[in-house]
C-alpha cells in the first residue's frame, strides 16, 4: 500500500519559487523525499530513474533539447536530471523565451557542480542561471514534520517577543529513538525495526555503491575503507575537527590515508549531500575579537553517524558523552530545516577566547538569536543559561547590539523562560 504524503515545511517554498522564478533546482540526500514532493508540484514528470524515460529522453535530449523542453504542461519536473545536465544552456535558453515562472522542477541527488566536461559540455560556455534558476536543498525530515514535535514554541514567536510555556510527552529514551530513527520518510510511522533500518539501508548503499558512482571523483571501490573513514567522521560529530585529526584517529585506527584520497572522499560526501556542515557566524563586531572559522562537522542526518556506530536506542545511553553530541546533531538538523523555511540562517559561533554557542540563527530581518544545547541535567542547562548570557552581553554588533533571544534547547519534558530571560525549550516543542 502507497504511504501517506507527509507534508513538508518546503512544500510552501516550492509554491513560493514556482511563481517567482524561472526553475528551480532542489538538491538534497537521496531518499529525503525531493521526487516526491517535487511530484505534488508538477504538471508533467520525466522521471530518469525509470527504463523507459531514459530511453525515450536522453536521445532527445542529446539531438533535440528544445523538442525535449517543450514536453508536456509546465510545471515540467525532470527527475534525477544530472542524466541530461549538458542541456543547462538550452534550459536556460528555454526559460528566457518564454519568460514566464514555474517552468522546470530539476531534482538530483548529486550536486551538478562538476569538473567532467563531458557532462556539461565546456564548463567555460556554461550560463549561469543567475535570475532564472535557483538552488534550494531538502533534508530529511524535521521531528515538528514527522510529528514528533508538537510545535508549541515557533522560531518566528520567539523572535517577536510571543511565548507560551508549554509541554511535550517525549522524554531521553524517546530522542534515542528519534536519533537512531532518523528523519527519512520511509521511517516514518513504521513499525520500530523497520524505522531503524531505513538509516542502515541508506548507509550500506553509500559505502558500497554511491561513493563510488562519481564519475569525476575517482575513488578505487574500497567499501571498508570508506567505513572506517566514515566512523571517524561520526566520532567528531558536532565539533570543529580539523581533517588532520580525523586522519590520524584513521591511522590510529589501521587506515593511513593520503591528503589527496582524504579529500576526494570528503568531496563525494559534500557531492551526495552526506555530510552537513554548520558554518561560523562572523558578525561585523565593534570589538576585535577574532572569531573562529571553522565549520563544526555534521551528517544531514545524524542517524547517518549512529548507523556507522553501530549505535542503537539502547546502547546509545552506554556513552552519554557521544550520546550529547548526536542530540546536539539532531538540533541542528532540525533548525536547518525551520531556518530554510523562514528565510533565516543558521551558524555556529566561537571566538579566540572559547566563548560559544552551538547555533546562531540570523534572521532575514539581521536580528540575531544565541542557541546552546543540552540533554537534560539541570544543572548543566543552569550552568549555560548564564554563560549565553554573558556571551550576548560580549556580542556587540552595530545594527543589531542585542539578540532577539536566548534559548537552549533540550532533551526535558517543559519549555520556560529561566530567570536569566532564556528560554528552555524541548526539541519536541520547537518548529519554524
Amino acid at each position: 500500500m502507497e504511504k501517506k504524503y507527509i507534508n513538508r515545511l518546503f512544500d510552501k517554498k516550492l509554491d513560493f519559487y514556482l511563481k517567482s522564478v524561472g526553475a528551480i533546482q532542489i538538491v538534497g540526500p537521496k531518499w529525503c523525499g525531493k521526487s516526491t514532493t517535487a511530484k505534488r508540484h508538477a504538471k508533467t514528470v520525466i522521471d530518469f530513474m525509470k527504463k523507459s524515460d531514459r530511453e525515450q529522453f536522453i536521445p532527445l535530449a542529446k539531438n533535440a533539447p528544445d523538442v525535449l523542453l517543450d514536453y508536456g504542461e509546465k510545471p515540467l519536473l525532470i527527475d534525477e536530471w544530472q542524466v541530461i545536465s549538458f542541456i543547462w544552456n538550452s534550459l536556460k535558453e528555454k526559460i528566457d523565451e518564454n519568460g514566464t515562472f514555474g517552468q522546470f522542477i530539476l531534482t538530483g541527488s548529486v550536486t551538478d557542480v562538476t569538473s567532467d566536461n563531458s557532462l556539461y559540455g565546456d564548463l567555460n560556455e556554461r550560463h549561469t542561471g543567475t535570475g532564472r534558476i535557483i538552488k534550494k536543498m531538502m533534508r530529511t525530515l524535521s521531528l515538528y514534520e514527522s510529528g514528533d514535535s508538537n510545535g508549541s514554541i515557533s522560531l518566528l514567536n520567539l523572535k517577536n517577543g510571543i511565548f507560551k510555556p508549554s509541554t511535550c510527552q517525549k522524554d531521553i529514551k524517546d530522542y534515542a529513538f528519534l536519533l537512531c530513527r532518523g528523519g527519512w520518510p520511509l521511517a516514518i510511522n513504521e513499525d520500530r525495526d523497520v524505522a531503524l533500518q531505513q538509516a542502515k539501508t541508506f548507509y550500506d548503499g553509500l559505502i558500497n555503491e554511491d561513493l563510488f558512482s562519481l564519475k569525476d571523483i575517482t575513488l578505487r571501490r574500497d567499501s571498508n575503507k570508506a567505513n572506517k573513514l566514515l566512523r571517524s567522521y561520526s566520532r567528531f560529530i558536532s565539533s570543529e575537527t580539523s581533517d588532520e585529526t580525523i586522519k590520524a584517529d584513521l591511522k590510529m585506527n589501521g587506515t593511513d590515508m593520503d591528503k589527496e584520497t582524504f579529500s576526494k572522499y570528503i568531496l563525494a560526501l559534500e557531492r551526495l549531500f552526506v555530510i552537513d556542515e554548520l558554518e561560523a557566524w562572523n558578525p561585523n563586531l565593534r570589538s576585535k575579537t577574532a572569531i573562529r572559522t571553522k565549520n563544526t562537522r555534521h551528517f544531514v542526518d545524524p542517524s547517518i553517524a549512529t548507523a556507522v556506530l553501530n549505535i542503537s536506542p539502547e546502547n546509545i545511553f552506554l556513552d552519554m558523552n557521544s550520546f550529547g553530541l548526536l542530540f546536539e546533531s539532531l538540533v541542528i538538523r532540525d533548525l536547518k530545516i525551520y531556518c530554510d523555511s523562514i528565510n533565516a540562517n543558521l551558524y555556529h559561533y566561537r571566538d579566540k577566547l572559547d566563548r560559544e554557542a552551538d547555533a546562531v540563527i540570523v534572521f532575514d530581518d539581521e536580528n540575531w538569536a544565541l542557541i546552546e544545547v543540552k540533554l537534560a541535567d539541570m544543572e548543566d542547562i543552569k550552568e549555560s543559561s548564564k554563560k549565553l548570557v554573558k556571551l550576548s552581553n560580549d556580542i556587540n554588533i552595530k545594527r543589531h547590539p542585542k539578540p532577539a533571544f536566548l534559548m537552549i534547547v533540550t532533551a526535558t519534558k517543559t519549555a520556560y523562560k529561566d530567570e536569566n530571560g532564556v528560554y528552555i525549550v524541548p526539541l519536541c516543542c520547537l518548529k519554524n
